[in-house]
């Protein structure tokens, strides 16, 4: 009688769960997959801003040349100097940071203010107050110049740095967004202050703030970007150049005959660097807020 020689069986896996074979390793690369969409793309973008400094540092004889050349044959800050001997650069970007600075605080004080009382206090016409304010967000913005302009001439504010103002101490659209974020939170931790003895104001600075920080970052990053860029508006109201915004002030160097090209581009670059700045500081609150954004109301 031959014997048969069998295989050992495989052993059984613990816990009663069948056994898998081990999975080869595929050869990984030092960097996600995504890096080489994603590379390529930020490349193509960064290719204006890139192509906007060296302009500001090339010779004004060589930007009037067609083609322009992309890397100039020498690089001279004539353009700087030009710009910050012949214009009030730095009185028009203070006029900016102030503009942006007010506009910030504003909104996080009155939208965050305005957006609880319409999420969590009961008042006659709360709903009807609320989508009156909401409709207002399709409203062409072109419709309001007309009538924004002749309320601002009766009240004295054209020609003056109010007028850049006064139109971003709130939006509906932050007043939505905050409403929708205090909606979000759960009721209870505000039942629970008020039986501690708290006072709807204290419970709203005490509770519902510190856990609105997501919410007011994210109106703060847009508020920032609205009011740091706008020019239709401060372009209608306001002809005194010492209450020029920066955006407004770089119009000047353009005209139907002749444009400062060196002066425009050095312009540019002192505009847009502080946002590139900013954004480099606080990355990861933007992108948080950007999810957040998206994610939200």
């Amino acid at each position: 009688m031959t014997d048969l020689l069998e295989a050992p069986a495989p052993a059984p896996a613990a816990s009663g769960v069948p056994a898998t074979p081990p999975r080869r390793r595929r050869p990984g690369l030092p960097f996600s997959p995504w890096h080489l969409l994603l590379a390529p793309t930020a490349i193509v973008f960064a290719i204006p801003f890139v192509e906007m400094f060296l302009a500001s540092l090339t010779p004004a004889s060589d930007l009037v040349k067609v083609p322009t050349p992309f890397i100039p044959s020498t690089l001279t800050l004539s353009g700087y100097a030009s710009l910050f001997t012949t214009s009030p650069v730095l009185l028009w970007l203070g006029n900016t940071v102030i503009v942006a600075g007010s506009a910030i605080v504003s909104h996080l004080v009155l939208c965050s203010l305005a957006g609880y009382g319409f999420a969590r206090l009961r008042f006659r016409g709360r709903n009807l107050g609320f989508f009156g304010i909401v409709a207002t967000i399709m409203i062409p913005t072109q419709v309001l110049m007309i009538p924004t302009y002749v309320l601002f001439s009766r009240i004295g504010l054209l020609d003056s740095l109010g007028a850049a103002i006064v139109p971003w101490l709130a939006s509906a659209f932050g007043i939505f967004l905050m409403r929708q974020f205090f909606l979000s939170l759960p009721l209870e931790l505000e039942e629970a202050g008020l039986l501690d003895g708290c006072t709807r104001r204290q419970v709203f600075f005490r509770i519902v703030l510190p856990l609105a920080k997501p919410a007011l970052a994210t109106l703060a990053i847009f508020t920032l970007l609205g009011s740091w860029n706008d020019l239709v508006w401060p372009l209608i109201a306001i002809n005194n150049d010492q209450a020029f915004t920066l955006q407004l002030g770089i119009t000047t160097f353009q005209g139907a005959r002749r444009t400062e090209w060196s002066l425009l581009m050095a312009a540019n670059v002192v505009a847009t660097l502080p946002l590139i700045l900013f954004f480099l500081v606080a990355q990861k609150q933007f992108i948080a807020t950007m999810t957040f954004s998206g994610l939200k109301g």
